[in-house]
């Protein structure tokens, strides 16, 4: 358990090569030990990321995902191994992570994330990394991002490609709506599309860091600077999503009806 914020002798020694670095120091690693962050989904994303968050030193991890290891996740999701199938991702992803690191605290929560306890399992976070892969269920991280305001770290993955980006750094900032504009794109989802396994693996390393830079201060671009890549083709390319009021007013609209247990 975590007793304080500043970093014991131990601590120390195990963050030494990325406390030297200057972006992050003393007051990085700190801040990094006092955070609470959010991750919803543990598969081949949010497996990843929360490897990474957890070596890395952050504090506090809340974990979310509803379903059970299974064969055809092994291929991509290094998390868990074959002993695992059956059992609850975000259990077994929170065992391995304590063992990783004694010094961090981590919820698991074998639950689907959804309208009903959305405020609950968000509540005292300070950011929220995506793992999901559902636009619907993104809606909902990106209201509860709009109105808890709080940075929504995304991710997105099919066949060789991906996409990366921080949304809601600022009461002005891009957020996933300015994207993906819910009445455009919602509605029938398509079946899930293959993925090589180190998609997930890349993508989730971006995703970590983006989460690392924002928790700590060290984070250089400007939100909603969306990286886009192709692992097959080798191609990489940014593209600026712009911030629309009306997009940001519609998640303010459906988090006080979450609010409103609507």
């Amino acid at each position: 358990m975590i007793s304080d914020d500043r970093l014991t002798a131990a601590e120390w020694t195990r963050y030494a090569r990325q406390t030297c670095l200057p972006e992050i120091g003393e007051k990085g690693q700190e801040a990094w030990k006092r955070a609470r962050v959010l991750i919803v989904g543990v598969g081949g994303l949010g497996s990843v990321s929360a490897k990474y968050l957890c070596a890395a030193g952050v504090g506090h991890l809340r974990l979310v995902d509803p379903d059970v290891v299974s064969e055809s996740n092994l291929q991509r999701q290094v998390l868990y191994e074959q002993a695992e199938m059956g059992r609850s991702k975000a259990e077994c992803a929170a065992a391995r992570l304590r063992a990783l690191n004694p010094y961090a605290d981590i919820e698991a929560h074998a639950v689907a994330f959804t309208r009903g306890n959305a405020l609950a399992l968000a509540g005292g976070c300070d950011l929220i990394v995506d793992g999901t892969d559902g636009k619907a269920v993104r809606y909902l991280l990106d209201s509860v991002s709009v109105g808890l305001g709080i940075p929504y770290v995304y991710a997105a993955i099919a066949n060789y490609q991906g996409q990366v980006a921080v949304w809601n750094t600022a009461p002005d900032a891009p957020i996933y709506r300015d994207l993906f504009p819910e009445d455009e794109t919602l509605g029938d989802q398509p079946a899930p599309p293959g993925v090589i396994g180190p998609l997930p693996g890349v993508a989730a390393a971006w995703q970590t860091w983006e989460a690392l830079a924002c928790l700590c201060g060290a984070r250089r671009r400007a939100a909603g600077d969306l990286l886009c890549f192709d692992l097959l083709g080798g191609a990489q390319y940014r593209v600026q999503v712009p911030a629309a009021p009306k997009r940001r007013a519609e998640a303010e609209a459906d988090f006080a009806r979450l609010k409103a247990g609507l």
